[in-house]
């Protein structure tokens, strides 16, 4: 009797997904496996892929919207696997552990969507290949990667009718956050965890190459004063010390509307997860205890349906006298 190749070739490769599937690290070594993880976290929470265009790049969402016309919590993932040392970049920055994607898994809000950064799942699927490694070296931060970012949210806001979002933000991801908040005008509140608020104190830090082609989040602080904010840092993190916050706190003027919860346990990756729906319930307000959510909702309501489709709540330059 002749041996059964194809079900040979699927045993062998049942055997091997099955080794795979006992070592997490061994399996998020490979990108098809790293964005089976996501698809894995994200299902049980009702999170639904798709992919956003939005020039020059596609953004890897993942969405759960119960109520259109109202709010949602936005995640952005952190830098991911974008280096392995302060000197050695990988090519392809997709996460070997999404832990934004993690935390938006455990909200339960009716809006919930994860934005992946540019090329992190993408990468080679992009139209016309425009995931160079700048875009995760140097060029993380460069307003090309921001104007990624407006256009997604412009896109969700016109396809689900949101009225303003809640950006939530881990690692460089927090940066990013910090970066639109400044440029947008729907945006309703910040979260960042373990952000990377000030890149350039970052990278000194860690003796690695300055991100000489992107914006750094602690020259916008001046412009947040009025978003309500909370920063969370941990106390065992040395990927991301206090001191980075530290520095984008001091840029800021003096504000009622930031807060900040320093997480002793907590390390980069570790510990937040677990805590992060009684970290989400902590109000984020200002002027006094009264959110931007409720001083804004009448202005947002009737603001998006007669803006633009494209760049709707992107802040404008007013024009030249």
């Amino acid at each position: 009797m002749k041996p059964n190749k194809f079900f040979d070739s699927l045993s062998i490769k049942a055997g091997i997904l099955a080794i795979l599937s006992l070592s997490g690290c061994i399996a998020t070594t490979f990108p098809y496996m790293r964005a089976e993880t996501a698809q894995r976290i994200a299902s049980p929470a009702w999170m639904i892929k798709r992919d956003i265009p939005s020039t020059p790049y596609q953004l890897r969402a993942y969405e759960r919207i119960h109520d259109k016309g109202s709010f949602a919590n936005v995640y952005i993932e952190g830098d991911g696997a974008a280096y392995t040392s302060p000197k050695e970049w990988n090519d392809n920055p997709t996460p070997k552990n999404p832990v934004a994607l993690h935390l938006a898994s455990r909200d339960l809000s009716d809006n919930v969507i994860y934005l992946a950064r540019p090329c992190q799942y993408t990468t080679g699927t992009d139209a016309g290949s425009n995931c160079t490694p700048a875009i995760w070296k140097e060029s993380r931060y460069a307003q090309e990667a921001i104007a990624s970012f407006n256009t997604a949210l412009d896109e969700m806001a016109s396809r689900y009718r949101i009225s303003g979002f809640n950006l939530i933000g881990y690692s460089g991801g927090g940066g990013i956050a910090a970066i639109l908040a400044a440029q947008r005008t729907d945006i309703l509140s910040i979260r960042t965890v373990a952000g990377i608020l000030d890149h350039e104190v970052h990278t000194t830090m860690h003796g690695a190459e300055p991100l000489s082609d992107s914006l750094n989040p602690v020259d916008f602080a001046i412009e947040l004063t009025k978003v309500p904010q909370y920063h969370f840092i941990a106390g065992q993190d040395n990927i991301v010390p206090p001191a980075i916050l530290h520095s984008f706190l001091q840029a800021m003027p003096p504000t009622q509307c930031t807060q900040t919860k320093f997480v002793q346990e907590a390390g980069y990756e570790e510990g937040w997860v677990e805590q992060w729906p009684a970290l989400l319930a902590l109000p984020v307000t200002c002027r006094h205890g009264k959110s931007k959510t409720e001083m804004m909702r009448p202005a947002l309501g009737h603001k998006h349906p007669h803006a633009p489709a494209t760049m709707m709540g992107v802040k404008q330059k007013p024009a030249k006298p």
